[in-house]
């Protein structure tokens, strides 16, 4: 793997391990969440949390995409908060979690144009006419295509801190990219994979924060073997797919006529990018951890800021300090002050 590959390959995956933080609650009720198993065709149902306090109706609904590996469980912060003015359903793409899990019978079968019908097909089982659909990290990928499929079931779109294209490099002439895996989360070794404590106790260590709800987020990616210890539930084959699937996409902006918020989440610390890194780490080590946080917001920034440049009349957000697997948990005010103060269509 060259280091434009190794490149791509950080800013696209993601580990997401992502919760609540408890909403701090006025005098508006509590949002409340059902389950749905909804099917999409082909014998393939996706999960679906729908969340509603009463406030939102189906003219007025947030989409909630999450990133690569994500499910629907990743909003479970972000969503209530959202709800209380608006109806909000977060989807677990198939693949991933409580949704189906096809073994991949061609190209098409987790290309995004596949994942584009799925999301078009829980809408008209759930008779939604429009929407505000927001997607994390690759999840950009199925919000502009999207968008600009179905012009007339989007109100707004916003990208919540995703990339200008996956399928390609992005280019940087800069300073040296250190290639030392440090910069990588950890695999989990078997002991991490003996019990699903063991497992949280990885997934711990592994993130910056441990939000209070994580293990609902954690234990939707994992199946409980026998003998106790755990597996993901996504079969290889369906990973790779996925993955190989969202590379083909090259996104035409053009095709967007919905108004979009660019949030971009920008690391100013190890613990925003790199957690697993300790004090016991080598100074080689620690220097080239340090290399890569000052390089990636100088190429990360102006990645996203592409995409406010090719969306006409886009609105930008930049978040310090903050990590891109949980930045719209622990910068949640500031995300859902971004989101209500933006002039959707109608």
């Amino acid at each position: 793997m060259n280091k434009h590959d190794d490149t791509r390959r950080r800013l696209i995956w993601s580990m997401g391990a992502l919760a609540a933080l408890t909403a701090c609650g006025g005098q508006l009720r509590t949002p409340s969440v059902t389950d749905r198993s909804i099917a999409v065709g082909a014998g393939v149902t996706l999960h679906v949390r729908d969340w509603t306090s009463g406030k939102g109706d189906n003219n007025d609904v947030i989409v909630l995409l999450a990133g690569l590996g994500g499910n629907a469980h990743a909003f479970d912060s972000l969503a209530p908060a959202l709800a209380r003015k608006h109806r909000v359903l977060a989807i677990t793409r198939r693949g991933y979690g409580q949704s189906g899990k096809p073994l991949p019978a061609s190209d098409a079968t987790y290309a995004p144009a596949t994942l584009v019908a799925d999301l078009l097909a829980v809408l008209d089982a759930l008779k939604i006419n429009r929407v505000i659909l927001a997607g994390h990290s690759i999840a950009g990928n199925e919000v502009t295509l999207f968008a600009g499929r179905h012009p007339q079931r989007v109100r707004g779109i916003v990208y919540l801190d995703t990339t200008y294209d996956y399928s390609r490099d992005i280019v940087w002439t800069g300073e040296a990219i250190p290639e030392n895996p440090i910069t990588d989360a950890p695999e989990p070794q078997a002991a991490d994979l003996a019990s699903m404590s063991a497992s949280l106790a990885y997934a711990k260590r592994i993130h910056k924060q441990w939000w209070p709800v994580m293990e609902a987020y954690w234990r939707d990616t994992l199946d409980i073997l026998p003998d106790g210890s755990v597996r993901a539930n996504t079969p290889a084959a369906i990973a790779l797919a996925m993955a190989a699937g969202a590379r083909t996409l090259s996104p035409d902006y053009r095709a967007v006529r919905a108004p979009a918020l660019v949030i971009v989440a920008q690391p100013s610390t190890l613990p925003d990018m790199m957690p697993w890194i300790t004090a016991q780490a080598t100074a080689r080590d620690l220097a080239d951890a340090r290399a890569w946080l000052r390089i990636y917001p100088q190429m990360h920034g102006p990645d996203c800021q592409r995409i406010a440049n090719a969306l006409p009349g886009s609105t930008v957000l930049t978040i310090s300090n903050a990590s891109h697997s949980d930045f719209f948990i622990e910068h949640e005010t500031a995300v859902v002050n971004a989101i209500e103060t933006m002039r959707w269509e109608k």
